[in-house]
């Protein structure tokens, strides 16, 4: 129960916080262990062959011919970068708005990260904000879904060809999402996916990729097993353990899928209530996840964002910022393109993720959004109480 009075009672302050158990942002689904053994214990007799399984179920609910599996979701999108790129170009058009290690595993390749900006409305890599970035020495366009809904497939995949150069995706938010075209996972040459705890597919850690080319996945299960690569010889093989776990959360999918759906629906329900602050909405007329919940701190919203996500975590919601900074705006060791990118700036100040996945339950959710209507209420005291208390220490 929320039982903050006045803001002396929040943690930020001193004060006991709202959740004994911290709250994440992060999948961390568990599957029945029974169900776990069923698929772990067969590999101890014949290794690889539930990572095989794995593959072939993967193919199957992608709607693809193949899919290869990896360690982890790295070295996933290396490898794949490195099959893909083409010879003797260097830049890999990306957005700056997404994952905060994505312009590191370009640079490990060897290639040059070219940022672009994002569309206003998805948050995501478009053909109208790639275009402007490829040229002559284009190497490979990334193409990377957001964590609510999908970025522009059909419009990447004409740009891409319109300039016959290799289209590969980021859909490691995208597991269970379609769009007009089908499933995510068969579009571009290839699409990666990542089994880290805090995705819809957890398998402890891993990556795969599927694709409809059958020499590029016999390159890329080369590669992975130990071919040369820029940096030297890789063996980046999924191990059996992690595929038992993910085949495991695989039977459970659409039951996961429906209990992410009743926190959502209760976001949805309730975060009106709270002027400033808007929920980004899921896509219904294809399927989704509903995994993440993803919130933006509109102009009337009295707090930054900074103090907003110190409140919560204070209260133990671990709340954060939603891809920030921009990728591009980062100090970077390594050879890029630089990039001025202002739409991607201003979008990566406003959003925030709050709590999901199964160790959220909906009384929590209503815990939540009635702490950051206490906030809302409380504005005025809240940014004094910061202000004379920074002075202080």
């Amino acid at each position: 129960m929320m039982n903050k009075r006045s803001v002396a009672d929040l943690a930020l302050f001193g004060a006991a916080p709202l959740f004994d158990v911290p709250k994440s942002t992060s999948n961390l689904v568990q599957p029945a262990f029974e169900r776990f053994l069923s698929y772990a214990c067969p590999g101890l007799e014949a290794p690889g062959a539930v990572t095989k399984l794995f593959e072939a179920r993967l193919a199957q609910f992608h709607d693809v011919e193949y899919c290869v599996s990896f360690c982890s979701g790295f070295w996933a999108l290396a490898v794949t970068m490195v099959a893909l790129a083409r010879p003797g170009r260097h830049e890999v058009v990306m957005p700056s708005l997404t994952y905060r290690r994505m312009a590191d595993v370009v640079a490990w390749t060897g290639l040059l990260p070219r940022f672009c900006e994002v569309d206003p409305h998805t948050l995501a890599i478009s053909a109208e904000t790639a275009s402007e970035c490829i040229g002559d020495d284009t190497a490979l366009l990334l193409g990377v879904h957001p964590i609510v809904n999908c970025c522009d497939v059909d419009g990447l995949i004409e740009l891409a060809s319109r300039h016959d150069v290799p289209l590969m995706f980021d859909a490691v938010e995208s597991v269970y999402e379609t769009v007009e075209g089908g499933k995510i996972g068969r579009f571009g040459a290839a699409e990666v996916f990542s089994l880290h705890a805090s995705k819809l597919l957890n398998g402890f850690e891993g990556g795969y990729v599927t694709t409809r080319d059958a020499s590029l996945a016999a390159k890329l299960a080369a590669l992975r097993d130990g071919a040369t690569v820029a940096r030297g010889a890789i063996d980046a093989r999924l191990d059996d353990t992690h595929a038992a776990m993910a085949l495991a959360n695989l039977d459970d999918l659409d039951a996961q899928v429906e209990r992410n759906r009743s926190r959502y629906l209760r976001y949805r329900e309730m975060l009106p209530t709270v002027p400033g602050i808007r929920l980004l909405s899921f896509d219904e007329s294809h399927a989704t996840s509903y995994k993440n919940i993803v919130v933006e701190l509109m102009d009337d919203w009295p707090l930054p964002r900074s103090l907003t996500i110190d409140i919560l975590n204070a209260e133990r919601i671990l709340a954060r910022a939603y891809y920030w900074p921009a990728l591009h705006s980062k100090p970077m060791t390594y050879p890029h393109v630089p990039a001025d990118l202002p739409q991607t700036v201003r979008l990566s100040e406003r959003f925030a993720l709050l709590p999901c996945g199964d160790f959220v339950t909906l009384d929590d959710v209503d815990a939540c959004i009635a702490l950051l209507s206490f906030v809302r209420r409380h504005a005025t005291d809240v940014l004094a109480h910061a202000a004379s208390t920074k002075e202080v220490a």
